[in-house]
């Protein structure tokens, strides 16, 4: 794991009040930081030790996707911290009906501590985050999901000990989960190969930002088309739907499209004994990973998907 150069406190005083956007938005040191702070808090958890940072502040929730781990984790984290969320369902907010988002953050900023949103476009968490005085915190939107990837840091730390030396795959889509997970480990230093369908690779400028990040913190980057090299002595391998929401038309190509990157036993041969399996949920049984896979031993889905509660604390006691 990346050394933190400065003092822990220093951090955590440099990362409050910020807007969780995008990985790329923060140094190397303060994603350790907030691995770090996920582990102390799930240990303190775990302890029955109650930490309530957050008393008498109020988290909004803004959804335009549907949820069930972004939307439970953050609840609870909320109300582990001493604080209070409020759900959101974008449709039934004047947003919904045409305010414009200006106004809406200005409003927003008015009655809550902070504001964790689920959209569809990243443009537009942007520009809310432009106009708050609060910390604006993406939950997900078409271009990146930074609080999964941080549980995924987590998950992988806890599993394995380290990330040096370690060598994580990611095969499938080059989509939202796709851009942050691979910032985040070239943020601490893990050995990434992307291998997705031609047609189908990640942003080329995010994929330029995370070389050089990875470059920064002495690891491999590689992008490829063939699975098998991707998963060759891996240590982890990650996976995601073929068609993610809103991609419902494309169905029928893409399950074509993305035949032979299917994570299963065959493929998985190919990695180290020990390796991990991961998939941000929900998966497509015998569609991206086979059942064998990922209800199999090496399987931490639901570790990983545990974790998003404690990695979501981290960023909530930090940033409000």
């Amino acid at each position: 794991m990346v050394q933190l150069n400065l003092l822990e406190n220093d951090i955590e005083a440099n990362l409050k009040g910020r807007d969780l956007l995008s990985l790329l938005d923060f140094t190397s040191e303060e994603v350790v930081f907030f691995i770090q702070k996920a582990v102390e808090m799930k240990k303190a958890k775990e302890a029955g030790k109650a930490n309530l940072p957050l008393s008498g502040k109020t988290l909004g929730m803004i959804f335009e996707k549907n949820s069930t781990r972004t939307r439970i984790s953050f609840e609870v984290g909320m109300i582990h911290l001493g604080g209070h969320a409020i759900y959101m369902n974008a449709k039934d907010l004047q947003l919904g009906r045409g305010e414009s988002i200006h106004d809406t953050a200005k409003v927003l900023s008015e009655f809550v501590d902070g504001v964790m949103i689920r959209a569809n476009s990243h443009e537009e968490v942007k520009e809310l985050a432009k106009y708050s005085s609060i910390p604006i915190i993406n939950g997900l939107t078409d271009i990146y999901h930074p609080c999964q990837a941080l549980a995924d840091l987590l998950t992988i730390f806890e599993v394995k000990g380290t990330f040096a030396g370690k060598k994580l795959a990611y095969v499938g889509d080059g989509n939202n989960v796709a851009h942050s997970l691979v910032v985040a480990a070239a943020h601490v230093g893990l050995d990434v190969v992307v291998a997705t369908p031609k047609g189908y690779e990640c942003d080329d400028a995010i994929i330029q930002e995370a070389k050089k990040i990875a470059e920064q913190n002495g690891s491999l980057f590689e992008l490829t088309n063939d699975p098998v090299k991707a998963v060759t002595d891996a240590d982890a391998i990650y996976t995601d739907v073929w068609t993610s929401m809103g991609q419902e038309e494309e169905t029928a190509k893409r399950l074509k499209d993305f035949n032979d990157f299917q994570i299963n036993d065959a493929l998985i041969a190919h990695a180290k004994s020990d390796y991990m399996f991961l998939h941000c949920l929900p998966a497509n049984r015998e569609e991206e990973v086979a059942t064998s896979v990922i209800d199999g031993p090496n399987s931490y889905v639901f570790h990983q998907a545990g974790n998003r509660l404690h990695a979501q604390k981290a960023v909530l006691a930090t940033l409000l």
